[in-house]
């Protein structure tokens, strides 16, 4: 089984991402209302691949994904990023930190499963 943690202040998205990718073979999902939040799951349990939202409470998701690269325990779990913010300034800053996707919302779902089972599919770069 593959755990899918997704990161997002409302609690409305988490549902809607998580219905998005409920018929993704082999997938549980964890979830987190704050980038700190997800940093504590990070710790607690196994993560195959994160859903974040940039624009969260207490910690931005561009320090979220600063933090999973700057470690080397999770420096290979794929992140999509799912935001609001479709300017070129957001994605280059995202996709630079370390996003592996970027999506904009509202997303379409089959867009969006599509994109995670490509990432979850990939092998785990042991870098």
């Amino acid at each position: 089984m593959k755990q899918i943690l997704v990161v997002d202040d409302s609690a409305t998205m988490r549902r809607m991402v998580r219905a998005s990718l409920q018929s993704l073979p082999d997938v549980t999902f964890g979830e987190a209302s704050t980038g700190l939040e997800a940093i504590e799951q990070l710790a607690i349990s196994s993560v195959d691949l994160i859903v974040l939202d940039l624009n969260m409470p207490d910690m931005h998701g561009l320090e979220a994904i600063e933090f999973v690269r700057g470690h080397d325990l999770y420096r290979a779990i794929p992140i999509v990023v799912l935001t609001t913010r479709g300017d070129d300034n957001s994605r280059e800053r995202a996709m630079s930190a370390g996003a592996s996707r970027y999506l904009t919302k509202p997303f379409d779902p089959r867009t969006l499963a599509r994109e995670v089972l490509d990432l979850l599919k990939q092998p785990i770069a042991n870098d």
